[in-house]
């Protein structure tokens, strides 16, 4: 009595399921493009972070010398504006409060392992931090543009060349108005990719659920 043990491979056992190639390159995009969304945010973030420091601190040097000072002279002039540089305030608080959050929920993914890309969150967020940037810049322009009245960034830039030995700078505060306004100006395309690299994300995820990878077997013995 004899025993033949033979391996039969069948062909089929080395096909792969197109689904799952379809799926593991999704996969990939995904990944690229939430890369994308968080560096862009915390791009963001670190700008309305320099937004509002700058811009809150020209308001506290106003209000520490607008009313009285060593010299007992006008530093101010009776008419000022100070509504675009609370507006820039506004701006970079929303923006630091709206991107905090939206790292702290993919945070929250990658360590739960939930897709919070499919609410709403990943998508609500930029669009904040776009909008307020948008407004803000808008409301900016337009209150600065003003020939009779004087803002903060216009009065401080115009005796910035004065060598001033104390508060209020006019230099200092003129290159931190400036500085919060370019940043604020550069937060409307960083936050625009941001929101659209959430919303492609959010697309593709939605296709990936069709794609169930099965994988087969590459080896399956047979005896005979």
């Amino acid at each position: 009595m004899s025993f033949e043990q033979k391996d039969s491979v069948s062909p089929s056992n080395f096909e792969v399921d197109p689904r799952e190639l379809t799926y593991q390159g999704q996969q990939g995009n995904i990944r690229f493009l939430n890369s994308v969304r968080v560096g862009f945010t915390g791009l963001a973030l670190v700008s309305g972070i320099t937004i509002l420091g700058t811009s809150a601190n020209a308001l506290m040097v106003y209000n520490n010398t607008h009313v009285s000072n060593d010299f007992n002279l006008p530093l101010w002039p009776d008419e000022f504006d100070l509504r675009p540089t609370m507006a820039l305030v506004v701006v970079g608080t929303i923006v630091v409060l709206a991107n905090i959050a939206s790292l702290v929920f993919s945070g929250f993914k990658r360590l739960h392992g939930r897709t919070l890309v499919h609410t709403s969150m990943a998508f609500i967020m930029p669009f904040i931090g776009f909008a307020a940037a948008l407004i803000g810049i808008a409301f900016f322009y337009a209150i600065n543009a003003s020939t009779t009245v004087d803002t903060l960034q216009s009065w401080s830039c115009q005796w910035s060349y004065i060598n001033m030995r104390l508060e209020p700078y006019f230099g200092t505060l003129c290159k931190q108005s400036q500085t919060a306004l370019y940043l604020a100006v550069i937060l409307v395309p960083v936050e625009f990719v941001t929101l659209m690299a959430a919303s492609v994300q959010m697309g593709l995820e939605r296709k990936t659920r069709v794609f169930i990878p099965t994988r087969k077997p590459s080896f399956s013995p047979a005896l005979s």
